[in-house]
């Protein structure tokens, strides 16, 4: 009984010292998912605490259990929308890109620790693809605004790319133990973990929206039928020899767009769920690791890592989105955000499960590259994005959202947002408030106090006003309503301009306008949208920018796939 009370007792400490700790490094630019790593460290056996923890079967039941949950909530939060602009870059990325990388670092390996071929492509493998639990949780703590295709583009490939990181890792390792070829069985493996994975997470994500739609139970019942179903989906689907963590992504994906029970407090108890998940994976690896060992293998390691970012990263980004047109700066965003997470060292327990001869220095030196790709990636994200000029300004977020079914089926929502200073609702008319077709305003709070909804009550700054509406249309009635903070880092004005004008408008008017003779006359005869769309990058994006002359011009709004506003910038 003592014993298992110290064990909870060591537990809880080690989870509450990591959250406070993560909170205080977070002020300073360090990411979380790092302060759980090194408070692991610090309690293991060449730490303070002095742990001695050689449980691998735990920590890779944990570490799968964990990345499956990750997974799953990032499927939840991703639209389908996003696949419009973000899938084909992505699919590169989780395939080619996965392999280039892997072999520029399996050249490194075999030349720095003269690894067999072999190993050094096992090495390659591990960490040649990036994490989802890190891209998901950076992006998000650091609170970087990207546009919808670098968005969609990061977040589909950290949720698809495990499947040929797991191929890589399982065929590499029969290599190394067999010395055998195994030849054409490596195509019929390789269809299996991606064909059995999409099959599975599609019907596996269908049937739960089903139950979803027809059970009702306690609010607070439904994020562990989403999270258990999740799980189930995961654990069939790698019994069956496919992917799981395809799986359980796809599923959590189609229940995410079903506009199911899936709302935001079920998405808020995920989210918690999510980080437990996080925490205790990376204490539980931190805790696994021997930092003498990681000393002796200190410098080939930081090498690799190196090569890692600053060589193989790159390469495999601009050969994947080469025919893609991508704008150079978004190429560089991408290729300094392939962050490593747990997956790599999740991975690189498959050697030691199989009893290779050197798998504790592939499991250490994958947590060394994981430990700089934190520490110099992660900690740097919004700087990078600053950098090369890819942030956009935040968008005004509701204090709360709910959904209202009718029928099984959500149709509208209820969202209360802050008046923001200097936006369109600031000074208005409470009853002349212009809204989004369909949106009404259902109420208006000032510190705490209910307001008549008429001719006589001016809106002010951080009034609470509750709209009800269709989803899609609150999003834009909060853009409306508001502004974002003017200590926001990144203001509107500073990526769109003073103006904003009609996409609409003719090139050759805005041209005579500003006195600006254009390098291409058949120019004059475009749109503001079309000339944005013939000089873009694919479909256009908000944030996309052509310049014309002393001007430049930035997609400002999209809706529905169509250019509807366009920021204009005088250089």
């Amino acid at each position: 009984m003592l014993a298992a009370n110290n064990w909870i007792l060591l537990g809880a400490f080690l989870l509450f010292a990591g959250i406070l700790l993560g909170w205080l490094s977070g002020r300073a630019g360090t990411p979380v998912l790092l302060v759980f790593l090194l408070v692991g460290m610090a309690a293991g056996e060449d730490g303070p605490g002095g742990i001695q923890f050689l449980d691998y079967s735990l920590s890779f039941l944990v570490g799968n259990l964990a990345l499956a949950i990750i997974l799953l909530d990032g499927g939840l939060r991703t639209r389908y929308a996003v696949f419009r602009v973000g899938l084909r870059p992505a699919l590169g990325l989780a395939t080619v890109g996965v392999v280039v990388t892997s072999v520029i670092v399996a050249l490194a390996a075999m030349w720095l620790l003269a690894f067999d071929w072999r190993l050094a492509l096992l090495v390659g493998a591990i960490v040649g693809s990036t994490d989802a639990a890190a891209v998901f949780a950076i992006l998000r703590a650091s609170s970087t605004r990207l546009n919808e295709r670098l968005a969609a583009t990061l977040e589909i490939e950290s949720g698809i790319n495990d499947p040929m990181a797991v191929f890589l890792t399982v065929v590499l390792i029969e290599l190394v133990r067999t010395g055998a070829d195994p030849g054409a069985a490596l195509l019929g493996t390789l269809l299996l973990q991606l064909l059995g994975g999409l099959a599975g997470g599609v019907a596996g994500g269908a049937v739960l929206a089903w139950l979803l739609r027809r059970v009702v139970m306690s609010e607070g019942l439904y994020a562990l039928l989403i999270a258990s179903g999740g799980l189930v989906v995961f654990a069939l689907t790698n019994a069956a020899g496919s992917s799981g963590f395809l799986a359980i992504y796809l599923a959590g994906l189609i229940v995410g767009n079903q506009r199911t029970h899936a709302d935001e407090d079920v998405l808020r108890a995920m989210d918690g769920l999510a980080w437990l998940a996080q925490a205790g994976m990376f204490l539980l690896l931190g805790l696994l690791v021997t930092p003498s060992e990681l000393l002796r293998l200190a410098l080939p390691a930081l090498a690799i890592a190196g090569v890692l970012m600053f060589v193989a990263r790159p390469i495999a980004v601009a050969l994947c989105l080469a025919p893609l047109r991508f704008p150079l700066r978004e190429v560089g965003f991408l290729s300094w955000v392939g962050l490593r997470g747990a997956v790599p060292i999740v991975l690189a327990l498959f050697p030691v499960m199989a009893g290779l001869p050197q798998a504790k220095d592939l499991f250490h030196i994958a947590f060394f590259v994981v430990l700089v790709s934190l520490l110099v990636q992660g900690s740097t994200v919004s700087w990078v994005a600053r950098l090369l000029r890819v942030g956009l300004p935040p968008r005004a977020e509701p204090l709360s959202r709910v959904m209202i079914e009718t029928g099984g089926v959500v149709r509208s929502e209820f969202a209360q947002f802050s008046v923001g200073a200097g936006s369109q609702a600031d000074g208005a008319g409470a009853a002349q408030l212009r809204l989004p077709a369909g949106v009404t305003l259902a109420a208006v709070f000032r510190q705490g106090e209910s307001l008549p909804i008429g001719a006589a009550t001016r809106l002010r700054a951080h009034d609470v006003l509750c709209l009800l509406g269709p989803p899609l249309a609150l999003d834009e009635a909060g853009e409306a309503v508001s502004a974002p903070s003017a200590a926001a880092e990144l203001q509107p004005r500073a990526v769109f301009g003073d103006f904003a004008l009609d996409a609409g408008a003719s090139v050759g008017d805005v041209a005579a306008f500003y006195g600006i003779e254009l390098a291409d006359p058949s120019q004059a005869l475009l749109t503001l949208a079309e000339c944005l769309q013939r000089d873009g990058h694919g479909r256009a994006v908000e944030g996309d920018a052509v310049r014309l002359g002393r001007i430049e011009l930035t997609v400002r709004e999209v809706r529905d796939g169509r250019i509807t506003r366009v920021g204009l910038k005088l250089l």
